[in-house]
């Protein structure tokens, strides 16, 4: 990557509710030093936004670009070392982006859950990305950096005591308070359309292992798939339901797997769910959250029904208070059992709504990471947050206020 960049980070689409949050942050938490700008369709909006922000970021460049000017994208890109974009949803307008910052080696931050535009990322851009030197990540957000990085510090946990490759892992979500996103529900929506129409992209998005740089080299599990209705562990001893985002994150992890030459386990089986506890209601608030997700979706898929569910769904740009933002929060433990029979748990959690105030923390850390820090070594290409940044990531975040702990269960 050039040395002369104008800028270390750009925020792209930073007028946007989860962009102008990563801003905010960013003007409080960057070092001093720090070169940032604030990216976006609209000269006027972005310089409202910077004047609200005040102290240092009153001096911060104004990049005026579109997804749809590849121009304006490549003006961008040049300028800057790292772009973090919030804009979506990712596949409709996002490849473009992907596509100048892997020809100009400049390395890239998202928020997307979207398998498919991912995959597209990969197919495309991966060899591109990788001669430059730009490292393209995805899923710098709630999706999916309490799982990338929480997997990865039980592999660190598990060679560091010489306790075998990981075997059985399962994320547990026990407990969260926070707003719906209306972008999340538009690239729900987007999704959800393209695997109706398209039988290949049905495929991809059922696949665990759509994300694998090398589908063929995966081992053979047998049913790897994401739970859809409940259950009681008895390992764990919870009832469990399923957790939203499984399909992008267990995918988001496999991914890191294969990156690192499966050094997490060949054998590695990998699930997240939403723990209910012991209680006599458990298993009925499992069976309800299982029949509220299946009805959901199922609304969504039928244009009729996604009318009516519209008028109740945030819009896109739109998202939470800020009292609700602000007492928001999530916690995750990840258990694993290793191929030697030891016991590990990683617990994952964070103050703030997770798909707003805590996400802004974690694409503005990984923004300055990529940025500033001495990351893990290549390759480039399309990576994920774990191999893109590692430990240097994992500091940054508990240095925020995020707690990323593993240890081994007696």
């Amino acid at each position: 990557m050039s040395a002369d960049r104008e800028l270390d980070i750009a925020v792209f689409g930073a007028t946007g509710f989860v962009g102008r949050l990563t801003a905010e942050y960013l003007a409080r938490h960057a070092p001093d030093d720090a070169r940032i700008g604030l990216a976006g369709r609209s000269g006027e909006r972005l310089a409202e936004l910077r004047a609200s922000l005040g102290g240092e970021a009153a001096g911060w460049p104004l990049l005026v670009a579109d997804s749809n000017d590849s121009g304006s994208l490549a003006k961008l890109v040049t300028a800057t070392r790292v772009v973090a974009t919030t804009v979506g949803p990712y596949r409709r307008s996002g490849l473009p982006l992907v596509e100048a910052c892997a020809n100009a080696g400049t390395h890239y931050a998202d928020l997307t859950g979207e398998i498919l535009f991912m995959r597209d990322a990969i197919d495309r851009f991966d060899d591109a990305a990788a001669a430059s030197g730009a490292r393209i990540v995805h899923g710098c957000g709630f999706d999916s950096i309490p799982s990338d990085l929480g997997v990865l510090l039980l592999h660190q946990a598990a060679r560091a005591d010489e306790a075998g490759e990981l075997e059985k892992v399962t994320l547990v979500l026990t407990g969260v308070k926070g707003g719906l996103s209306g972008g999340t529900f538009a690239s729900l929506e987007g999704e959800l359309d393209d695997v109706r129409s398209n039988p290949e992209s049905r495929r991809i998005v059922e696949d665990p292992y759509a994300l694998s740089p090398d589908r063929a080299a995966e081992p053979d599990l047998g049913d790897e798939g994401d739970l859809r209705g409940f259950e009681r562990d008895e390992e764990l001893g919870v009832w469990l339901g399923p957790f939203v985002m499984a399909s992008i994150n267990t995918r988001a992890v496999r991914r890191s797997n294969a990156l690192l030459d499966w050094a997490y386990g060949r054998q590695m089986r990998y699930r997240e769910v939403m723990g209910f506890g012991t209680g006599l209601l458990s298993p009925l608030k499992a069976a309800g959250l299982s029949g509220g997700v299946r009805a959901l979706e199922a609304g969504l898929a039928h244009p009729s029904s996604r009318k009516v569910l519209s008028r109740l769904l945030p819009d896109p740009g739109e998202g939470p208070s800020e009292r609700v933002r602000r007492t928001g929060f999530f916690r995750i433990e990840i258990h694993a059992r290793t191929s030697t029979g030891a016991r590990y748990v990683c617990d994952v959690a964070a103050q703030g709504d997770p798909g707003y105030a805590a996400t802004a923390v974690m694409l503005g850390e990984s923004a300055l990471c990529l940025a500033l820090d001495d990351c893990p070594p290549p390759p480039a290409g399309v990576v994920t947050p774990a191999t893109a940044m590692g430990t240097a990531l994992v500091e940054r975040l508990r240095a925020a206020g995020m707690t990323l702990e593993a240890r081994r269960r007696q």
